[in-house]
């Protein structure tokens, strides 16, 4: 896992109390999610610099087309974001799930 990947788990964590269970690295056909809830059939993803080709941004069009067809919704967020803005991802991840 990377620094921001580190961070925001150690948060995501925490959401069990409120009956929200994440897991790391969950795979999902022939990907795996970075974060995923699996009650809610929630992805998230964490992109640092290995996203930023036309060819690394593709990829992830077509994973992202991938996880929607297969019932999952992708909320993707940037290191920077989790870095500087933690508690608003976090605010992020629950809009997407209600």
């Amino acid at each position: 896992m990377t620094d921001a990947e580190l961070i925001l788990w150690s948060r995501l964590r925490r959401h069990e109390a409120n009956d929200l269970h994440f897991r790391k690295q969950h795979p999902i056909g022939p990907y795996i999610a970075d974060f995923a809830c699996t009650q809610e059939h929630l992805v998230v993803e964490v992109d640092g610099d290995t996203h930023s080709t036309d060819a690394e941004r593709e990829h992830d069009r077509k994973r992202d087309y991938y996880l929607k067809s297969h019932g999952w919704r992708v909320f993707r967020v940037t290191n920077e974001d989790v870095y500087k803005r933690l508690d608003g991802v976090l605010e992020g991840i629950l809009l997407h799930i209600r």
